[in-house]
């Protein structure tokens, strides 16, 4: 007789447990075991239980390779899901092997797992194992769809049983997420028919709704979101958010007219990778040298400044520092509006959540779970579908924020994002050559840069050693068919099939792939947080970053007025509605995981085991410099401290 000990953990999300019964296979190279119940009378897999069993065989059953979980009806109980975390089983000769799960069993039905052991297909020989990953994908396949969001966008996960609804029925009792009187759905029905395994955890799910509702509500309790005037005083926008607020809201509140603070958040603003050095004067460039030159200082000109459009006519003035008050900071005012949507549209939404998005279904497609490619890249998936259908459903939804609180509207906003994928290109992805290609490499006080180019390494790095070890030779990079589908498949269903694009459709060596998945795993991390984590703070004094003005470009100098710039900004609803959403989006709910933490166990090789305790040391040392230079700053830049950056796209 050979005794195997398993041990079964079930998820700590609240509601992780089951009743339902589940039974057991192991399956080794020399035979498997006998089908085992292993509930102890309905007390087994609980929340948060790791339960133990024994199974005796009639012999040894070699290596173990896969473990088959049956869950099935328990007696008069109605079936309920269940998270399982893990299956570890200690063969008889001492032999610990581990079978990572970290799904969902919905309903009645069997999960094999595999042993841990990260292999390409090129690494299994038995036809069991190269059955397996086949069915596996084939299963994925079947079940996750591609489907067309907006033509020229990023395809995205379809979800056959939803529709977004138009419009909101008034008379409908049950609560969605909808704050009574307030005219934005946080729509979870966007996401109550997705899988299990993409949507957010039960406490993640409860802290987005205990944030937001209490928020909303007293908005609307002040009137704030019922009313359409003009703002009478600039201060009053101070009051929207009570009580204590960040170190950056209250410097950008008191310097957000200084046209010194206008360059800096460029620099190091929520939108830092959209400045470029201009290194010759346009054509149509209307500004001339006479009209700059009380500003530039003696000894220099246009010319040798940009060493660092527009037609003018008359209803197309030009304006300048030396300007009434009022007229400067309008026309710097529309600037940041335009930014709004290159931020919001381009630079967030569409190459950070649409992207990542891409990138995640491809894997959950092309990749089986033991692929080491998937183990690298799960971590940084997580969620990712979830928040992105709610923002489907908040943002680019018939009554939703860009139709309701943005000048450009639904079509327009959408517009900006088709143009803005048909121009991006990949070689810009590789960060430490984007700063080169933007001529900013050299740019002082550019802590987005500093902070941004630590991590990358980190990530490089990090990436360099998993990578190596499981690709020893670039032969094995390119005969890798599972990884060939996952690019095609991103080129195909992310960059539409677009060659200019330079998005690889193969890739053929070991280099290759290391910057191809350091993009991936930046974009899904690191470069999100250097776009989402500030919104608030930089957004709040609502002037500095208007959702939409509501009166036409000014024509003529010397007319505008404190009356005239209240009237052109944002009313108090739409400010308001607005400024609820960035709230939402920037605050990480709970049910965290910072950057280099992975709690759940998918490599199990002491190599990638050690490359992991690396790179989080790697990120520690990085968020120590980067508090220790904030110490000296008026204001400190820290969105890409490692400890503040999410594993994944999940708010």
């Amino acid at each position: 007789m050979a005794t195997y000990k398993v041990r079964v953990a079930t998820g700590t999300d609240f509601l992780s447990g089951t009743m339902d019964s589940i039974s057991l296979i192991i399956v080794g190279t020399q035979g498997e075991s006998h089908k085992q119940l292993l509930n102890h009378f309905g007390r087994d897999f609980a929340t948060g239980a790791v339960d133990d069993y024994t199974v005796q065989c009639q012999q040894d059953l070699g290596d173990l390779i896969i473990v088959r979980l049956y869950k099935e009806r328990y007696s008069f109980f109605p079936k309920n899901p269940w998270y399982c975390n893990y299956v570890q089983v200690c063969a008889p000769n001492g032999c610990i092997y581990h079978f990572p799960a970290y799904q969902w069993i919905d309903g009645y039905g069997t999960l094999a797992l595999r042993e841990a052991t990260g292999k390409i297909a090129a690494d299994d020989t038995l036809p069991i194992l190269l059955e397996h990953r086949k069915e596996e994908l084939r299963a994925k396949q079947d079940f996750y769809h591609w489907r067309v969001f907006v033509p020229g966008l990023p395809n995205y996960v379809h979800i056959p049983s939803y529709r977004p609804p138009a419009r909101r029925n008034p008379n409908r009792p049950e609560w969605n997420g909808y704050i009574p009187g307030f005219p934005i759905l946080i729509n979870f029905k966007a996401t109550k028919f997705l899988d299990l395994n993409l949507r957010y955890s039960f406490t993640k799910t409860a802290s987005f709704f205990f944030r937001l509702s209490p928020m909303a509500l007293g908005f609307k309790l002040r009137g704030l979101v019922d009313s359409k005037r003009s703002w009478k005083r600039l201060k009053d926008i101070k009051k929207i958010f009570p009580g204590n607020k960040s170190v950056v809201f209250e410097y950008v509140a008191e310097h957000w007219a200084e046209d010194s603070f206008f360059g800096y958040q460029y620099l190091n603003g929520i939108n830092p990778g959209l400045l470029c050095r201009c290194t010759r004067i346009p054509d149509k460039f209307p500004v001339t040298d006479d009209m700059v030159a009380p500003f530039l200082g003696e000894g220099t000109c246009l010319q040798a400044e940009l060493e660092l459009s527009q037609t003018p006519g008359p209803d197309c003035p030009i304006f300048l520092p030396s300007d009434s008050e009022w007229d400067w900071l309008l026309a710097k005012t529309w600037v940041r509006y335009a930014e709004f949507y290159c931020h919001e549209g381009i630079s967030h939404l569409l190459e950070t959540h649409l992207i990542a998005e891409a990138f995640c279904l491809a894997m959950l497609r092309q990749l089986p779970m033991c692929h080491p490619l998937y183990k690298l890249l799960i971590p940084h998936t997580r969620y990712t579908i979830q928040i992105n259908s709610i923002g489907r459903a908040v943002l680019l939804n018939e009554g939703g924020l860009s139709a309701r609180s943005m000048s450009l509207g639904l079509a327009g906003f959408a517009e900006a994002m088709v143009r803005a994928l048909s121009e991006i290109n990949y070689d810009n992805l590789y960060l430490p050559d984007d700063f080169v290609r933007r001529g900013v490499q050299d740019l002082p006080g550019y802590y987005y840069r500093e902070d941004s180019l630590a991590v990358w390494d980190a990530l490089e790095r990090y990436v360099t050693e998993i990578i190596t070890y499981y690709y020893p030779c670039d032969a094995a990079v390119e005969g890798d068919l599972e990884l060939q589908s996952w690019v095609q498949e991103i080129f195909k269903e992310c960059l539409l099939g677009r060659e200019s694009s330079g998005f690889p459709t193969c890739l053929r060596t070991v280099p290759e792939l290391i910057r191809y998945v350091t993009i991936v795993i930046y974009t899904c991390s690191a470069k999100h947080a250097a776009v989402n984590t500030g919104q608030l703070e930089f957004t709040a004094w609502m002037p500095n970053f208007p959702s939409s003005m509501r009166n036409p470009p000014i024509q003529a100098k010397g007319l505008t007025t404190l009356e005239t710039f209240l009237d052109t900004l944002p009313d108090i609803k739409t400010t308001c509605i607005t400024l609820l959403v960035l709230w939402t989006l920037s605050r990480e709910p709970d049910d965290k995981r910072p950057l280099g933490h992975f709690p759940d166990i998918h490599f199990v090789e002491e190599a990638p085991r050690r490359s992991i305790e690396t790179l989080r040391q790697r990120l520690a040392q990085i968020s120590h410099n980067i508090r220790q230079r904030n110490k000296c700053l008026p204001i400190p830049y820290y969105y890409l401290d490692p400890v503040l950056i999410e594993n994944s796209i999940s708010i």
